[in-house]
């Protein structure tokens, strides 16, 4: 059985260090809450540790660099560097990588963006208990993890036809508030066009209007507001 030494400790949680068959484990989160949390969890398990925290994007990529974890928790919305990008770094340096998305965010195009980033795992934040450690072990073992809810939400919209780039684009300005006058000058097209890529959106997401659209938008991860 792995034996841990205390490196040092943040509240009631110990971050510790681990012997060679232990899993080694970065965590990323811009909150110090859900950080301890991890680490308080993770230190009654004697088969891993925490041995490094990151409390943004670009901090998890140094860290990563630093420690080379067995394993990454990290979560997608975070300052200066966000979580799909400090994921898409790390793995394009060390293709290897193996990471867990830990989240509030379950819409299904987020997910999906964060599985071609690279991740390995996509769990919600509401499941810091025994889903989470088998998680880590079914990632540390060379498998993918993800959590039953995700899987639903996946599934129900495997078929839906993408948004394209542009008609996302919309979106984003019709959540603004913005006229499809003033679309059409931001885009630099004419009003015609928005209002067919209007009309492609509320197809494409089974919105009854804009407002929906913007909904449904936000509720499956195309937009961020």
């Amino acid at each position: 059985m792995a034996t841990k030494t205390i490196l040092y400790q943040v509240g009631t949680a110990k971050i510790m260090s681990s012997d060679n068959d232990s899993i080694r484990i970065l965590t990323a989160d811009d909150h110090p809450l859900i950080r301890q949390g991890i680490a308080g969890l993770v230190a009654t398990q004697s088969d891993m540790g925490v041995i490094a925290e990151a409390a943004n994007g670009r901090e998890a990529i140094e860290q990563f660099r630093t420690h080379r974890p067995d394993v990454t928790l990290m979560d997608l919305q975070m300052p200066e560097t966000s979580g799909l990008d400090a994921i898409t770094a790390i793995r394009g340096e060390f293709p290897e990588a193996r990471i867990i998305v830990l989240t509030t965010y379950s819409g299904d195009v987020q997910v999906v963006r964060a599985l071609k980033a690279g991740a390995r795992g996509y769990l919600m934040k509401d499941v810091l208990d025994r889903e989470l450690l088998d998680a880590i072990r079914t990632v540390h073992a060379g498998r993918k993890s993800i959590s039953a809810e995700i899987s639903i939400e996946l599934a129900e919209h495997a078929t839906d036809e993408l948004l394209t780039p542009a008609e996302v684009r919309v979106l984003y300005l019709i959540a603004e508030g913005k006229a499809n006058k003033e679309i059409a000058g931001r885009i630099s097209t004419s009003e015609a066009t928005v209002k067919g890529q209007i009309r492609n959106i509320l197809a494409k997401l089974g919105a009854q209007d804009r407002t929906h659209a913007v909904t449904i938008g936000l509720k499956r991860g195309i937009i961020r507001l």
